[in-house]
Parts: C-alpha cells; structure tokens; sequence
C-alpha cells in the first residue's frame, strides 16, 4: 500500500489480498454508515461498506477523489447522495443493480481518515 491509503492497482493478487475499507478508512466507513442510517434506519447499504476491498484511488485524472471498492469501469449510472446539514459530503456509486457501493466520492474529506481530496502519486 502507498501513502495516503493509494493501493498500487496490479500490485496484489487478488481480491482477498485487498484491505478492507473499514481497515484503510474507519473514520469514513463509521461516518456512511451514520449518513446512510439517518437516511433510513434499515438502509440496505448501511453496514455493507467497512467489509468491501478498497481497490486504489481512481486514476481517471489527478485530482478524482473516488475511493474504488470494486475494479474500475464496475459503476453503474445510481448514485447515493449523502448530505450532512443539507449540502452533499459523500456520493456513493452504486453497481447496476443498486445493491452494492463500488466507489465513494468524498467531497468533504473534513474529520475523515481519507486523506487529500487529490490523488496521491
């Protein structure tokens, strides 16, 4: 793993050699599951993030703040939208059938452990 929590993408084996998000990033994990809860207590998605593989920083552009939690190109066109006090801090892309986070975009990376909102090289 490099700085910042970067996975080297072709680095590792396979899935079962990638960290777990609730290892890499507590603080962010702890923090949709929060969001996901307030939403609706029984949220399909809520619980589901800490156990997903953390599969790098998207490397689409330089500044892409997506934390992967599947390959890259797994997203489907759904987002989750989670709001703190009414503005969005955290969008998750969800696969084509809506059942699973494939990458969170944090847009308000205050208080949480994902370090830069840039990539790290």
């Amino acid at each position: 793993m490099g700085d910042g929590g970067q996975v080297l993408l072709g680095s590792m084996g396979s899935d079962a050699d990638l960290p777990r998000m609730a290892e890499v990033f507590p603080r962010l994990v702890a923090e949709v599951d929060r969001l996901l809860r307030l939403d609706d207590p029984s949220h399909p998605l809520a619980g589901t993030v800490g156990g997903l593989r953390f599969h790098g920083r998207c490397a689409c552009t330089e500044t892409c703040t997506n934390l992967l939690t599947a390959p890259p190109g797994a997203a489907g066109p759904y987002l989750a939208l989670l709001e703190r006090d009414g503005v969005d801090v955290i969008w998750l892309s969800l696969d084509p059938t809506c059942t699973t986070v494939v990458d969170i975009e944090v847009l308000e990376p205050t208080g949480l452990d994902c370090g830069s909102a840039r990539r790290v090289r």
